[in-house]
């Protein structure tokens, strides 16, 4: 039971649930390896000491500006280096996107995503999309963006407009990134999220799984997300969507439990942190999203598509809430938590 040994001598360096930021690949290895229940139970219990265990935050995703990305994502819809179907858009204008945060937060979202197919934005695009953020905030909602890298100055004027968020996802391990990405590096990530940091916005930060990484590598990204210099306030764990044209459309589908195990090591190792459960629960069971949300996921994208991928009925995410006796968060629950 070596894997177990690894877990002890992790918690004789601090107790599972400590704020850390010096994980090893190896220590979090250990902790992929435990036995299911035990590890889902060691993530129910740290989950317990920060988050109410019956309530999900709901948040709602926009595609404010879709396709023609000059990036060569291997796993996305919209690059401009792949024939997916998917057409290129110029920016939504501003009372289109404030429309579409109204009628989200109409059904119960409390915080608003939107995101725009740029390698980075130029400067007026930021001055506009400012006006945007001020305009979704008066809704009383929490805001997040993703626009691609951000210049120190960007991220600057977006927390003067009172952006909440800036996602900005590492996807995998840096050993595996070279053979998904090759047009932005690990370290231009890292650098736009020292940028949001240095702002005093949140992060929100995740990664991809299914796209062709082993199980080290997963335990590398997580690693890389847990020794930040400080935790993403939000971390989405995503199951690649195979989209028709990319160079992973026919990437093997990720097994349920390897995600509940995945979501259970993020608890664990960011304690504090929100855990999104994000793209691909299109084609998950309900029994394996409600062990999802017992390893420690306590948030999920609701509508009808995630930028330009499907998501299940929200009247389906609210009936199997329902049924597991929790519900949504309330506004002023997220603004307490926040």
């Amino acid at each position: 039971m070596n894997q177990v040994k690894g877990v002890q001598d992790a918690r004789a360096k601090a107790p599972l649930g400590t704020v850390r930021h010096d994980w090893t690949v190896d220590e979090i290895l250990d902790l992929f390896a435990l036995p299911f229940p035990e590890l889902v139970f060691t993530a129910q219990s740290i989950h317990r000491r920060h988050f109410d265990p019956a309530k999900v935050q709901f948040a709602q995703l926009l595609s404010i500006k879709t396709g023609g990305c000059p990036e060569d994502c291997g796993y996305c819809s919209q690059s401009a280096h792949f024939e997916t179907g998917v057409k290129a858009t110029k920016l939504m204008a501003d009372a289109d996107i404030v429309a579409e945060a109204r009628r989200a937060k109409e059904n119960g979202a409390t915080r608003f995503c939107m995101g725009a197919a740029w390698r980075s934005p130029k400067d007026r695009d930021v001055d506009q999309l400012c006006a945007t953020v001020e305009a979704v905030k008066g809704l009383g909602m929490e805001t997040c963006m993703t626009l691609g890298m951000l210049t120190a100055s960007q991220a600057r004027k977006l927390k003067e407009a009172g952006l909440d968020y800036y996602n900005h996802n590492l996807d995998t391990s840096p050993e595996h990134y070279g053979n998904i990405i090759t047009t932005r590096t690990y370290a231009d990530r890292l650098e736009t999220l020292a940028h949001v940091r240095e702002a005093g916005m949140s992060v929100c930060c995740g990664g991809i799984l299914g796209i062709g990484e082993t199980g080290r590598d997963r335990a590398s990204m997580l690693r890389e997300l847990a020794n930040l210099p400080t935790h993403p306030d939000s971390v989405p764990i995503n199951m690649l969507m195979q989209v028709e044209g990319t160079p992973l459309a026919s990437a093997k589908r990720v097994d349920a439990l390897d995600l509940v195990r995945t979501i259970a090591v993020a608890r664990i190792t960011m304690p504090q942190s929100v855990v999104r459960l994000s793209a691909g629960r299109e084609h998950m069971t309900d029994e394996a999203q409600a062990l999802c949300f017992l390893a420690g996921a306590n948030s999920i994208f609701v509508g009808a598509k995630l930028l330009t991928t499907p998501n299940p009925e929200r009247s389906h995410d609210e009936g199997l809430l329902v049924r597991l006796g929790m519900s949504s968060e309330t506004a002023e629950a997220t603004i307490r938590r926040t």
